[in-house]
């Protein structure tokens, strides 16, 4: 079956991305054909239509606006399509039959440029991941702002940086299967280098330029070297020219990092509240008071990721504090900084072509800030700040260029003649004129022509098939000139057009193509006249995000009355009247009960910390590695006194959950979690452990928690700092035999039998769990609270759970009545009933004897 010029185009770029829709420009709109076409149709609830592409064959087709595409594309790419850009790449005025199409980028969860789709506060990474036995190589990139960093980690420690990273897609070799441990993402199989490390050297190499992998500090990462390959690749098979945007890779090493598993940052809710999975009530919630969209990426890139670097925390924390301590000059750049934009998307849409006008002038007035930051800056001489200056390097010439060549206010479309400034180019004016001029006879032609002519229902119009023309009424054609030649016969009239008409149509749109033509080139000049300077864009932004970050942090600490922690590498964990982040700003401001922790590898080494449920263990263990965190991100922390030594891990085991999709219980994940960190915990690590082995009988559980705490205590290699909460009162006694640890409890006050959580940590150990209080508050039903007490009572004067149950209640409650608790012979009520013969009686009859039971049942409990 024959098909048309077009459709044959169309299935052989098809062909090339079978697995990807393909969105082919057709004029204004994108169409997509056949089974995309029925997908795209009903994902985006457009119409559905058909056109004939052969003899006899009508194609399905639906299609969008060439102008609304990126909302349509965040739908696709939000529900986990991909997408091919099909572009006309030839000119249609002058090509003869088909125009040249082909595919300039195809848009994935990874790939995502487009400001619609992208949250301005987060980066989207697009991960390669190659895996060789014990060791595993990670390049990741941002292609929306160009980073692209390099590292080669032990495989053990591959999950948890993958969650730091929340990758948007992950590109990986057809041998390697995600773990179940990884973040959940969208896979992207690219088995074509990752077996071939020369190949992926090369590619990475040419790419960038170079002769050597030293110049990126990876040349003895092979696996490395084999993920970047692979990504680089991946950009440019599938970006185009998106892959020039990616800025050199750098390698980093986790060795200067703070190891945080993935429970770990669920359990402190570094970004999202566990309860409604929501920012508010995360730590990001708390601290992030930044006022441009590269300061809130890096701050949830820092926050994520600690530094275990005392020289570079003690710049960050000099940094905050001159700061705060000049509110004045703090004001002024954070208002400043509220007005400087995303300079790093912007400049990377600007490279990549894809940037309207207005953006360029957003990039412009941003680059315009700069001078003001500095002499804001230099004036109020910030000496410790002086560094953050100096990645802040002169934009005002790409500011200016954008400013001689743009308008203040220009359209989005370029070519329609709105872009660029009057003056700039003198033909693109002459032609602006010319145009203006003929639409101006045009606009005064109606007017003229009624007054020659005397027909006064004349009217000059125009549209894209026939142009312009003078239309008639039939009832008007008589006064009609002989100089009119008609162009087209209507039901109600004819039209017409004039030599002079046809003079000035051609005028028109003559220069409305000459001006297409010169504002378009102008634009695309400007464009990569710009992206020359990408670099320098760069490095400015990354100065505003420093400034952004450190001026949040002081504000945040002027705010909530945080302080600037003391660091060392002594190990010693000395916090005063520490509050917790979160829940302070929750109560409200006085409600939060503050609490000290002094903790040291040669004598205090472990707290175990015991105390009632809801009396505040949990929030208290977790202040204590949120403090910690903080401090080692750069922040002043909620504190009256800290003192903390650099820690390289922090491990939290807390919370109950299971995992019904392997099968494993809420106890099995606790000791899975717990035997991870007791094999990777190290003397300067930070743990925090609640309620180990409550998952599993009294004995059994009390036993691993015992063996627990004497493997942290006696083994050197896991000699790390940790607090112990649980509820098995009898580990307080280990402070008898275990020198390095201590005791502590979280008070209780009992006031007319009622429990009163004082929320406050004293040395010693608690000796009693008040659960049945906690119960009570929780609205278990009294009789059940009751019951519970007797039973307690009786544990306490010497029973054991391991000689059996307690015996059994045997009264009956209130509320019901029980028949069998007596053998029918020794109850007259049971013996009357066993002898009915209910079936012989009439519904009237039960009834009758129904209340006689209830009234000798009465009088046997009234006798009682």
């Amino acid at each position: 079956m024959s098909v048309t010029p077009i459709r044959k185009q169309y299935l052989g770029i098809k062909r090339q991305y079978p697995d990807v829709l393909v969105f082919f420009r057709l004029g204004d709109f994108y169409e997509t054909f056949d089974d995309d076409a029925r997908l795209v149709a009903r994902e985006l609830s457009i119409t559905l239509t058909s056109r004939e592409m052969g003899r006899g064959k009508r194609v399905p087709m639906a299609g969008v606006p060439h102008h609304a595409l990126d909302g349509y594309l965040a739908k696709l790419v939000n529900r986990g399509y991909k997408v091919a850009i099909c572009e006309q790449t030839g000119d249609a005025s002058s090509a003869r039959g088909l125009v040249d199409r082909e595919v300039v980028r195809v848009v994935t969860p990874g790939t995502v440029v487009e400001p619609e789709i992208l949250d301005h506060k987060k980066n989207n990474y697009l991960v390669s991941v190659v895996q060789d036995g014990p060791e595993a190589g990670i390049a990741y990139a941002d292609i929306s702002t160009g980073g692209f960093r390099v590292t080669q980690l032990p495989e053990s420690a591959l999950a948890a940086e993958l969650e730091r990273l929340a990758p948007s897609e992950l590109l990986l070799p057809e041998s390697l299967t995600p773990d179940s441990t990884w973040p959940e993402a969208p896979v992207t199989r690219a088995n074509y280098l990752t077996e071939d490390l020369d190949e992926a050297g090369r590619i990475v190499l040419e790419h960038f330029g170079v002769t050597s992998l030293e110049s990126f500090g990876c040349e003895d990462l092979p696996l490395a070297v084999r993920a970047a390959g692979s990504l680089v690749e991946y950009l440019r098979e599938t970006q185009k020219s998106g892959a020039q945007a990616l800025s050199s890779p750098s390698t980093y090493s986790l060795d200067k990092r703070v190891a945080l598993d993935a429970q770990t940052r669920r359990n402190l809710e570094l970004f999202s509240s566990a309860w409604r999975n929501e920012v508010e009530g995360s730590l990001l919630w708390v601290l992030d008071k930044t006022n441009t969209p590269m300061g809130a990426r890096l701050l949830k890139e820092w926050i994520g990721q600690p530094l275990f670097d005392l020289e570079e925390l003690v710049r960050r924390l000099e940094s905050v504090q001159s700061f705060y301590s000049d509110g004045i000059t703090r004001s002024k750049v954070i208002k400043l900084l509220s007005r400087v934009g995303d300079l790093e998307r912007t400049a990377i849409r600007v490279q990549r072509g894809i940037a309207n006008p207005k953006e360029l002038i957003a990039l412009k007035r941003g680059l315009e800030l700069a001078p003001d930051t500095r002499a804001a800056m230099e004036e109020a001489d910030l000496k410790a700040l002086s560094w953050t200056l100096d990645r802040m390097p002169d934009c005002s010439d790409i500011a200016n260029l954008v400013s001689r060549t743009l308008m203040d206010d220009p359209s989005t479309a370029v070519g329609g003649g709105g872009v660029v400034r009057e003056g700039f180019d003198a033909e693109l004016d002459k032609m602006r004129s010319a145009s203006s001029e003929a639409r101006g006879f045009i606009a005064n032609l109606e007017r003229e022509e009624r007054g020659k002519t005397g027909i006064k229902s004349l009217r000059v119009g125009y549209n894209k098939v026939f142009g312009y023309y003078v239309e008639v009424s039939r009832s008007q054609l008589p006064q009609v000139p002989d100089t009119y030649i008609r162009k087209q016969t209507l039901v109600n009239g004819e039209r017409f057009v004039t030599p002079e008409l046809k003079e000035f149509e051609a005028l028109i749109l003559g220069a409305q193509e000459k001006v297409e033509e010169l504002e378009q080139a102008i634009y695309r000049r400007l464009c990569a006249q710009v992206s020359e300077s990408i670099n320098r864009i760069r490095r400015l932004a990354e100065g505003f995000a420093l400034l952004d970050i450190f001026s949040c942090f002081a504000e945040v600490a002027s705010l909530y009355g945080y302080i600037k922690p003391d660091l060392s590498e002594d190990g010693v964990l000395h916090i005063t009247a520490g509050r917790h982040p979160v829940v302070e700003r929750v109560v409200g401001d006085g409600v939060f009960v503050p609490n000290d922790v002094n903790l040291f590898p040669e004598g205090r080494q472990i707290m175990v910390l015991t105390g009632p449920n809801m009396s505040g263990k949990s929030t208290y263990m977790r202040q204590v590695a949120l403090i910690t965190l903080l401090a080692q991100i750069g922040s002043f922390v909620p504190a009256e006194k800290a003192q903390i030594g650099l820690v390289d891990c922090i491990f939290t085991r807390v919370g109950l959950q299971d995992d019904l999709s392997t099968g494993r219980s809420t106890f099995m994940i606790e000791m899975l979690e717990t035997a991870r960190i007791l094999h990777m915990a190290t003397p300067r690590s930070l743990i925090i452990l609640d309620e180990i082995g409550r998952g599993t009988s009294t004995y059994d559980g009390m036993s691993i928690a015992q063996a627990v705490i004497e493997h942290l205590h006696n083994d050197p290699r896991v000699a790390a700092k940790t607090i112990f909460a649980t509820h098995y009162h009898e580990l307080v006694k280990l402070a008898d035999t275990l020198p390095r640890i201590i005791n502590c409890n979280v008070t209780v006050a009992e006031e007319e039998g009622k429990a009163v959580f004082l929320h406050k940590v004293e040395p010693g150990g608690a000796d009693k769990s008040y659960g049945i209080h906690v119960a009570q508050l929780a609205g278990i039903p009294r009789p059940v609270i009751d019951r519970a007490a007797q039973v307690l009572e009786h544990l306490e004067n010497g029973a054991s759970p391991k000689e059996g149950v307690v015996p059994p209640n045997t009264e009956s409650g209130p509320w019901q009545m029980s028949f069998f608790t007596l053998p029918i012979e020794t109850s007259p009520v049971l013996n009357d009933l066993a002898g009915l013969d209910i079936g012989a009686m009439t519904p009237r009859d039960a009834i009758v004897k129904l209340y006689e039971l209830q009234e000798e049942a009465r009088k046997g409990r009234a006798s009682k």
